[in-house]
């Protein structure tokens, strides 16, 4: 299974994604599924998958090798496409293809063909933008009001996303908040494991910021667990019982 996060504010995208795709006690496989195409000085776009691996690689391999062809071709690419809106259909159309000329040789029925992205950054002349691509290849667009997506096996997490996130917050107070709520899922779900690829995206710089893996044995995740942990108990013992 997979959780990923992306995170939209008023400085930037704090992008997260967990790197499991089996499960048990003698079968863990790990892969990334953070995708980054970058143009210091024009243009940051992330790319985060889940679903079945086969379809979101082929997709990821479909977009890198039209951004190799197109020197020659002169089609639309990640690279070179005017707005975040247009990568989303990019990105859309290409699952799309994958659908049409490659189910059925993957032996995907309309169940088994799963796939899902998460699609933010930053093309110059406009304002960060994120997005949400389904299996179908439309979409959705982040708002002051949503301001996050989640993918994957999201339910764990999300009831913080929902009680904290704001678009006026820190990077950093953003960066604790994704991963608090990837601990939340990783005690409750075996299928979602460390370790975990983070992003940090700041508004206007047209560059990869901070990006690094946690690894599970990571200081400041461990710290974080654990006094997060110690908050809520601290916080549920301070409650009024029931009846009184």
């Amino acid at each position: 299974m997979t959780y990923c996060v992306g995170l939209s504010l008023d400085r930037g995208i704090v992008f997260a994604s967990d790197t499991r795709t089996n499960a048990g006690f003698d079968n863990i496989a790990t892969f990334s599924k953070m995708h980054v195409w970058e143009q210091k000085g024009d243009r940051v776009i992330v790319l985060l998958t889940a679903g079945n691996l086969a379809v979101t690689q082929a997709v990821v391999s479909i977009l890198s090798e039209q951004i190799s062809a197109e020197a020659e071709s002169g089609n639309p690419t990640l690279l070179n496409v005017p707005t975040l809106f247009q990568a989303a259909r990019h990105v859309g159309e290409a699952l799309k293809e994958i659908r049409n000329t490659e189910g059925e040789a993957l032996g995907l029925n309309a169940d088994a063909f799963s796939a899902s992205f998460i699609l933010g950054g930053q093309i110059k002349g406009e304002a960060p933008r994120l997005f949400q691509i389904y299996n179908e290849g439309n979409f959705i667009e982040a708002t002051a009001d949503t301001p996050f997506f989640q993918i994957g096996e999201h339910k764990y997490g999300k009831p913080i996303l929902d009680r904290v996130a704001v678009a006026q917050m820190r990077m950093g107070e953003a960066a604790k908040l994704v991963l608090l709520s990837f601990d939340s899922t990783l005690r409750s779900n075996l299928s979602v494991g460390m370790p975990i690829d983070l992003l940090i995206y700041r508004r206007d710089t047209f560059e990869i910021g901070e990006q690094q893996r946690i690894e599970d044995n990571d200081p400041y995740f461990r710290k974080l667990s654990d006094a997060w942990s110690e908050a809520l108990r601290d916080a549920f013992s301070k409650l009024d019982e029931y009846g009184e």
